[in-house]
């Protein structure tokens, strides 16, 4: 990977972090319609959504898939085990996530009957028993169909803002778009260059700068970077 020209803290990394942050500073949750707040229904969502962007699938793809997935009534655990098989698949392809369509609508509907299972259909209690240990949150997470480590840190990522005690959380991928942007490697050093209630918005504008180069070039010309 060739990375971006580096910045020195002199030359403005605090600036080009808020530039990235104004123009491409919306998490991938808010991009799908979750308005995430600490209750059961937004986390159950953000869940989904993790596990659709953790395929080798567009990013795009699966937001809009996320979205069908919720506009056809599947927005809790409840619910979607409540759907059927078919409708699942119907909602992803009208997202346009068809090339794992049939795998996923089973993962969902497994991964719904396991959360209500063992959580009675709430994340919070997941996060309870884990104690404030990200490790073992990690670990609880990945028992859930179809969420691998990718998807572990998109929702962890994603769910930040309020769930505090993760925050920062800047995985593997936000990292590489700090890199490209020229931006320090190290996480701690990274999340100081904006304010603590940023840093979900941060680590999703990071995502998409590693996603697409044409973020790295945006952000640089507003800069002037």
């Amino acid at each position: 990977m060739r990375r971006g020209r580096s910045v020195s803290p002199r030359g403005g990394q605090r600036a080009l972090a808020h530039t990235l942050l104004e123009r491409h500073g919306e998490t991938f949750a808010a991009q799908s319609g979750i308005r995430l707040r600490n209750t059961p229904q937004p986390l159950y969502q953000v869940l989904v959504l993790a596990g659709l962007l953790s395929a080798r699938i567009r990013a795009s793809v699966a937001v809009a898939s996320a979205r069908a997935l919720f506009e056809a009534g599947m927005r809790t655990p409840r619910r979607m085990a409540a759907a059927t098989w078919q409708q699942r698949v119907d909602a992803l392809g009208e997202g346009g996530y068809r090339r794992y369509d049939e795998r996923t609508a089973t993962q969902l509907g497994d991964g719904a009957a396991l959360l209500l299972d063992a959580y009675g259909g709430d994340l919070r209690r997941m996060r309870d028993e884990a104690g404030g240990d990200t490790a073992a949150l990690r670990g609880a997470l990945r028992k859930m169909p179809g969420l691998g480590p990718a998807g572990c840190d998109i929702f962890l990522r994603e769910v930040q803002g309020v769930w505090p005690e993760l925050a920062p959380y800047l995985d593997a991928k936000a990292v590489q778009g700090a890199e490209r942007l020229g931006l320090p490697g190290d996480g701690r050093r990274l999340a100081r260059l904006v304010g603590p209630d940023d840093a979900a918005a941060f680590a999703s504008a990071l995502v998409r700068a590693a996603l697409d180069r044409s973020v790295v070039e945006d952000v640089r010309a507003a800069a002037g970077a």
